[in-house]
Parts: structure tokens; C-alpha cells; sequence
């Protein structure tokens, strides 16, 4: 399977449904407690593109994005209008946003994540594909300059720097970012007749790992 670095249709996935996924396995005892083990450590998130279509032409639009992947064959960017930036949806992109890592004064590479933290629980999520030019470091709150300071690759996620941050220096981003996806169907069924009477095909997409 190949990756295709280009984006489904925002104004398409602006009105689908969908969210993370997790997986959980819950065993009864006899005594009547649980036992609860979770064999993914990240979730995994799951929508229906067939949810945000309007006409006839947006339609089209589906059917054609989903040829040119192959139906399930390759993955491409999808923009989850709930969850989108490293910051709250209302806010301004920033560049302490998300603590990243910390200098040692040799390393150069961070990986770009988003922190989600409720009470005494919290998850870190590997952030692999940002969008081109929303990207925004600092270190020790100070901001860098992209392409002076550091360089982003926005297929991977990865910040590098030109120069290690020193030894004990926070290093904070922020950015708008995509989700990685595939269809999960190689079949798009609709009836055009009721299609006009307001329904429309369901078509499943899923988060794939990077």
C-alpha cells in the first residue's frame, strides 16, 4: 500500500460524522467485578465520508478521489473538523502549544504530538501529518524561524533543527494537522433516485498506522 499526500475534500468532510475508536476487552468474574485490558495503545479513529455530501457534483467528487486511491489500496490526509489543531479548535495556532521534548544540546529530531489529559489521565498522540505551513516552534518559549532555525517534514511529522537546542531547553509546537486514512470499502453503492430523495451512500474510512 502507498500513501498519496493529498487531502480528501474538506468541504465534503466538513459535514461527516465519526471519532476516535478505542478497543477494550472486559472480563465478568464470577464475584461480579471486571477486568479490563485495552490491547491498543493509541485509538484509532474511524468516519463515514458519505455523510458529508450535498448533490450530485459532490458525489462525483467522492467517486473520483476514491478511483484515484484504488478504493482501499492507498491511504490519503483527512481533516477531522472536531479535532484538527494542537491547540483548542477557537484558538490561534501557537508555539507552545505542546511540549515536544526537551535539548540535551545533541539531539535535533521531535517528533510533533498533541497531549489529551483529563484528571489523572492523559494520552500522547504522535501528530505524522501536519499541514504545510502551520507549523510553529520555540524553544524555551522563544519562537524559531522556519527554514532559519529548523525545518519540518510534513510527511512524517518530524522537526529538525539546524542547531541542537541546548541541554534543558523546552521545545514546544503547534500546528493544524490530518488524519492518515484509507477507505474502508471497495464498493460505493447509491441509487440516484434516492439519492435526489435525501439519501446517500455510507462510505467508511479508518485511520491507518504510520
Amino acid at each position: 500500500m502507498a500513501f498519496h499526500e493529498v487531502r480528501y475534500p474538506t468541504n465534503l468532510s466538513l459535514g461527516s460524522s465519526g471519532g476516535p475508536e478505542r478497543r477494550t476487552e472486559i472480563v465478568t468474574l464470577v464475584n461480579g467485578f471486571e477486568e479490563r485490558n485495552s490491547p491498543w495503545s493509541d485509538s484509532r479513529r474511524r468516519y463515514d465520508a458519505g455523510a458529508g455530501m450535498r448533490s450530485l457534483d459532490d458525489l462525483d467528487t467522492l467517486i473520483t478521489f476514491f478511483e484515484a486511491r484504488r478504493g482501499q489500496l492507498h491511504g490519503f490526509r483527512w481533516k477531522d473538523w472536531a479535532d484538527f489543531k494542537t491547540c483548542k479548535p477557537s484558538l490561534v495556532v501557537g508555539a507552545t502549544d505542546q511540549l515536544i521534548g526537551a535539548g540535551d544540546g545533541v539531539k535535533t529530531a521531535f517528533q510533533l504530538v498533541k497531549a489529551y489529559g483529563s484528571g489523572s489521565g492523559s494520552w500522547t498522540r504522535r501528530i505524522t501529518k501536519p499541514v504545510a505551513g502551520t507549523v510553529k516552534v520555540a524553544v524555551n518559549g522563544a519562537p524559531r524561524v522556519l527554514g532559519a532555525d529548523f525545518t519540518v517534514d510534513a510527511t512524517t511529522g518530524i522537526v529538525t533543527f539546524n542547531l541542537p537546542p541546548a541541554a534543558g531547553a523546552s521545545v514546544t509546537a503547534g500546528c493544524e494537522y490530518d488524519v492518515p486514512v484509507r477507505f474502508d470499502t471497495d464498493r460505493i453503492a447509491v441509487t440516484i433516485a434516492t439519492f435526489h430523495a435525501g439519501e446517500i451512500p455510507q462510505v467508511p474510512v479508518i485511520e491507518v498506522r504510520l
